[in-house]
């Protein structure tokens, strides 16, 4: 999500005043919030907004990304550890719950928290109290709780895979963020907000957008949201040379390559197709040095057995025409016979 200044976000579509409304009137209740929407939407932007809002705007803002730290620690992250508590624990560390006391706690990805651990979140959220790894010691925090997800937290509530009651505690106020394909009225504040964001940075007089990349833009259905906008543009004012930004289409430079598709034929049908079209070639002579056999590389006895399974007879027949006469030297149509009555030579 782009900023105008400090966390107030950009953006004049009725999806996402329908956000900023709900933002104001959270805010200043002091109660839960979960965020849901789409990677890349802002959710981030959108806590930090109600925070700033808020009568905790004074106190710190701490953020936990439960996806990007590894289970086993997220517990001392949470709530902190005593020296000792376990190998490597060399020094008292303090918990983010304790460190966001008087503020905001974000709890990004919530959908990504261990089960194990959720019972003591709740706990702690509903009691306002803790204890560090390794200590008894009751710690108290005065801390407002936001959540963030790109997951159906109520899908996971059903699948068993995310306690119902840490779900509604959480869900005391939710905001879902709508993605950037519907908000299309909002791609050219974005775009130009972008565009002089980094042209600042980067140092280049980057003062116009042609109407064709300013349409281009608006008509990709950006799957990674705002945040791939925010790359796209990143990238374009880089390799811009003048005071036109020339930005070429998003989304990749090459189609990934499709797998091939599944046939249409069984196995039986392609074998059938395959011993077929080696009789034509040798003209219906089965065995001998030139014969079907041994293009195949297979015994005479053998290839004369898989064409009575598979029903082949002269091509004239077509499949169907089963049963074929064991002689060494010939193979005789049992039923029907072959309308021109020849029959398939075996050269010795």
């Amino acid at each position: 999500m782009a900023r105008l200044s400090g966390s107030n976000p950009i953006g004049e579509s009725e999806e996402f005043k329908q956000v900023l409304n709900q933002v104001r009137i959270v805010a200043p209740a002091d109660c839960s919030v979960l965020i849901q929407g789409e990677t890349g939407t802002g959710k981030e932007l959108i806590a930090q907004a109600i925070h700033e809002q808020s009568s905790r705007a004074g106190g710190p803002f701490v953020k936990l990304n439960c996806a990007a730290i590894p289970a086993g620690l997220l517990e001392s992250e949470l709530f902190g550890h005593e020296r000792g508590a376990f190998t490597g624990a060399l020094m008292q560390r303090l918990g983010r719950l304790q460190v966001a006391n008087k503020g905001t706690f974000l709890l990004d990805e919530i959908g990504e928290l261990p089960l194990e651990l959720q019972p003591k979140l709740l706990r702690a959220l509903q009691e306002r109290e803790f204890e560090r790894l390794g200590s008894s010691q009751t710690i108290r925090v005065d801390v407002r709780i936001i959540a963030s997800t790109n997951q159906n937290l109520e899908q996971m509530v059903s699948d068993r895979q995310f306690r119902a009651d840490l779900y509604y505690r959480l869900n005391v106020f939710p905001i879902v963020l709508p993605p950037l394909r519907d908000r299309q009225e909002d791609i050219p504040l974005l775009v130009r907000h972008f565009v002089q964001e980094y042209a600042g940075r980067l140092n280049k007089p980057i003062d116009d957008i042609p109407y064709s990349v300013m349409n281009s833009l608006r008509r990709y259905p950006w799957p990674g949201n705002i945040r791939e906008l925010q790359n796209v543009i990143e990238r374009a004012v880089l390799l811009t040379e003048g005071r036109e930004l020339q930005c070429s289409q998003p989304g990749p430079t090459k189609r990934p390559l499709e797998p091939p598709p599944l046939p249409d034929h069984t196995l039986a049908d392609m074998e059938r197709t395959y011993i077929t079209d080696t009789l034509r070639k040798t003209k219906w002579v089965v065995g001998g040095r030139a014969g079907a056999a041994a293009r195949l590389g297979i015994p005479r006895t053998t290839l004369i057995s898989r064409m009575r399974k598979l029903g082949i007879s002269r091509e004239d027949a077509g499949p169907g025409a089963a049963g074929f006469s064991d002689s060494p030297d010939e193979v005789t149509p049992v039923a029907p016979p072959w309308t021109n009555s020849r029959r398939l030579r075996i050269v010795s």
